[in-house]
């Protein structure tokens, strides 16, 4: 043991950040009883294990700390010891978990290492006992309560989540989902492929001095790259609306119901009602009247189609246009049709079309979502951000209306029944608990 200096203490870059409870229990405790577990150290004062405890100690205003000095040989050695002192821990997330694993397995092969059984993970050196890697990654997963297949997985997640993808999901709801990573991870796969097949020909083309060739390779592998992580991205997006519609359909799209003045409604046709931010329109929603009430950058449309589609102008109006429709011949409707196809879902038994002037990526994770509201909310989340526009030429029940009230959009909402327009209104002040407001007649 050796008492330290706490700023003469290296803290490597690659560091899992601190967590400020653990922080502030770990003060509380060395305030009443001192340090009962001395930090770790290499021969070069590279912090191996303790960075909660010198993080207190600091905040305590403590000048020196005791320390633990272990001998290793290279800094492969010491990051080592710092990823297994890190990979036992429990509060992990599996990203951080998987990068360390995929790290350790590097580190490993980069120093031709290769465990045998029964070896013991411990060994003397100099009279000194240190900590070697004498186990397999897989092996001290397995010890830790980590299947093969996890161990695989996780190391699947880590190498093939584009960077910049990583650094979007790190903080995020399905930064502690195994499943949801592996399906961003597995997007993109191809362009991944093609971006490492360019990189090692790269590098074999470098002795060459073939200036044109070089370039090609480069010019491949980072289009290759800008596509891996456009698809991962829509991945994640996909996955994040996925789980945003089970959530909203577990809590309920409904609140308890209030009583609400003018709750007894009486909708005609050719009004137009204010609901909070939202406008509805009660006429033909082909008309040039509820074409003239549109913003001019909808984020998306959102319409079931009907018998006597009329509504082709949605894709001048929004930037993506879902049309939703119950099994049957809907490629004759993307055939006949003057909107531009991007490519179709399938959320339960309900087809859906995506058209846009733009190209639109298609999500590649597999969506498993039932129901109408729940379609309705994993299409606004996949395709709007807060105070964006949605269009609605249908009524329905209500759905896309009490959706993006319920997720902070604001809806243009129009249908030619008198009733279920009424209905829609009845529901929106149910569910808010505000009042709609009569507009008036077009004139």
């Amino acid at each position: 043991m050796a008492i330290v200096s706490i700023d003469q203490i290296r803290i490597g870059f690659n560091r899992r950040p601190v967590k400020g409870e653990k922080v502030k229990e770990l003060q509380e405790s060395i305030r009443t009883n001192g340090l009962l577990n001395p930090i770790t150290v290499d021969k070069e004062l590279n912090l191996i294990a303790g960075l909660h405890r010198l993080t207190a100690c600091r905040l305590l205003g403590l000048e020196a700390i005791e320390c633990h000095i272990v001998n290793y040989e290279n800094s492969d050695q010491s990051r080592l010891a710092e990823i297994d002192e890190n990979l036992i821990r429990n509060e992990l997330e599996p990203l951080e978990r998987s990068e360390l694993w995929l790290e350790r397995d590097q580190i490993l092969e980069r120093m031709g290492f290769r465990a045998k059984v029964g070896d013991n993970q411990y060994t003397v050196k100099g009279g000194e006992t240190v900590s070697l890697p004498l186990k397999r990654t897989a092996e001290l997963a397995r010890e830790v309560g980590y299947s093969e297949r996890t161990f695989q997985h996780g190391k699947q997640i880590a190498k093939s989540i584009h960077p910049e993808v990583k650094e979007i999901i790190k903080g995020s709801p399905i930064a502690d989902s195994p499943t949801a990573l592996l399906k961003v991870a597995r997007a993109g796969s191809k362009e991944r492929m093609l971006a490492e097949e360019s990189q090692r020909a790269w590098e074999l083309a470098q002795g060459t001095g073939d200036e044109q060739e070089l370039s090609r390779l480069a010019e491949v592998m980072v289009s290759a790259r800008a596509q891996q992580k456009q698809l991962q991205i829509l991945a994640y997006n996909s996955v994040m609306a996925q789980r945003e519609a089970k959530l909203a359909l577990k809590k309920g799209q409904r609140q308890p119901e209030v009583s609400v003045a003018g709750d007894q409604l009486r909708v005609r046709v050719g009004e137009e009602w204010m609901l909070g931010r939202h406008l509805v329109y009660c006429d033909h929603t082909a008309s040039s009247q509820f074409r003239n009430l549109l913003p001019s950058n909808a984020a998306l449309a959102i319409a079931t189609l009907s018998e006597t589609w009329e509504h082709n102008y949605l894709v001048d109006e929004a930037r993506v246009v879902a049309v939703l429709r119950s099994e049957g011949h809907i490629y004759n409707f993307y055939r006949q049709n003057q909107m531009p196809f991007q490519y179709e879902l399938i959320l339960g038994n309900i087809y859906i079309g995506i058209f846009s002037h733009q190209s639109i990526p298609q999500p590649q994770t597999p969506i498993n979502i039932d129901g109408v509201e729940g379609i309705v909310n994993y299409l606004i989340n996949l395709y709007t951000h807060p105070n964006n526009f949605v269009i609605a030429p249908f009524m329905g029940n209500g759905e896309i209306l009490i959706a993006c009230e319920r997720m902070g959009r604001i809806c243009f909402v129009g249908d030619e029944n008198p009733s279920l327009v009424n209905r829609g209104l009845l529901r929106w002040q149910q569910w808010s608990g505000k009042v709609a407001e009569k507009m008036g007649l077009v004139s």
